[in-house]
């Protein structure tokens, strides 16, 4: 299987399956002298590990990351940097019943036919298990990207809709994001959501979740207009994670509802300091940054792992049905959260790095 490697200057590599012994990722290209530990990743990690809520599955990993290379007293060497990720709580029992068949908008079908391997337990590599190990790439970014531009820069990811549950996003309340299980940024619509979920799993199914990520404090100028915009680089960023099905850079598709004088975002300025007063480009103008909050959502599709029973095929083209028994998310989109974060940030670092290069900034 090739292309397991993302980035073009800050790269980095993942490897492993979701019941084998471990997973994990190597980095290149991050900048010596950085100062990081195992305690920076774990807090970035721990966002993400399951087990956490009645709202996600309750597979129970501490997802404990150990740095293998690259790292000498507490400090990046600007070698690559390899982690691993040991797997401790998998039940491939669970998938034994469905092992020749089929789940249904899963990506099992179209793995086999590509590779000609069903590895079952839990997805193999296609599993989202996968995802911790760029979670531990972006918490590597994040803290080169606090170095190189200050604390200033800040990235802060949400759910902004679970479901057919939307939230007001007027009250976007950073603090209580990080205080409540599904990343909800609007406290006035979380125990809606705590019951719409929770119906959704006692009736065995699942639903999809909108994720926005905001970053700020980027500076202007990172993104070249044609075939490396920046806009473009997250949109392949988000693409790549599992399950996501659509992604929008500021207004996004809804761009196309608005007049020219609605989506176009004002200019003023005042002292030293540019103003815009709108943002329905997503801080990002031409694929370059325009200095503004860098505003990217995308659409999780529900869980294919669900116990309602569909119809389906085996592995020797024969109709069946499947119903899905074990652990599985009732909603996937939850978790992806500090993922979409992680990949903002390497992105992010990537076209920074790229930008210095070319103009010497």
């Amino acid at each position: 299987m090739s292309f397991n490697t993302f980035g073009k200057i800050f790269r980095f590599t993942t490897w492993g399956e979701s019941h084998g012994p471990a997973i994990g990722c190597v980095v290149d290209g991050c900048p010596p002298n950085i100062n990081i530990g195992e305690i920076d990743i774990q807090k970035e990690l721990n966002k993400r590990k399951p087990g956490q809520s009645k709202f996600t599955t309750q597979r129970k990993e501490d997802d404990k990351v150990i740095i293998l290379s690259g790292v000498f007293e507490g400090k990046t060497t600007g070698t690559p940097i390899s982690m691993i990720i040991y797997n401790k709580d998998m039940r491939s029992r669970d998938y034994e019943t469905i092992k020749n068949k089929f789940r249904p908008g899963h990506a099992d079908f179209t793995y086999f036919k590509k590779y000609g391997i069903r590895d079952y337990r839990g997805g193999g590599r296609q599993s989202a298990r996968e995802t911790a190990s760029r979670v531990a790439a972006g918490a590597i970014a994040k803290k080169v990207l606090e170095k190189k531009i200050g604390l200033k820069y800040n990235v802060k990811g949400a759910v902004t809709q679970l479901g057919i549950l939307g939230c007001d996003k007027n009250k976007w309340d950073d603090k209580f994001i990080s205080k409540n299980p599904f990343f909800c940024p609007d406290k006035s619509i979380l125990k809606l959501w705590e019951k719409y979920l929770l119906s959704i799993r006692k009736a065995g199914s699942s639903c999809g979740a909108i994720i926005e990520i905001r970053a700020r404090g980027v500076p202007v100028g990172l993104g070249a207009p044609i075939y490396s915009k920046l806009d473009m680089d997250l949109a392949s960023a988000m693409m790549s994670i599992n399950a996501v099905k659509g992604v929008n850079i500021g207004s996004g598709i809804n761009s196309a509802q608005l007049t020219g004088e609605q989506n176009s975002d004002e200019i003023k300025q005042k002292g030293k300091k540019t103003k815009f007063n709108s943002n329905n480009a997503g801080g990002i103008l031409g694929g370059i940054s325009s200095g503004q909050e860098i505003i990217v959502s995308f659409a999780v599709k529900p869980t294919s792992s669900i116990l309602t029973s569909r119809k389906t095929i085996d592995r020797y083209g024969k109709n069946t049905s499947i119903s899905v028994k074990g652990r599985h998310d009732p909603c996937v989109g939850i978790r992806a959260v500090p993922i979409g974060e992680a990949m903002m940030h390497c992105v992010i670092l990537d076209h920074f790095l790229m930008n210095n290069a070319q103009c010497n900034s």
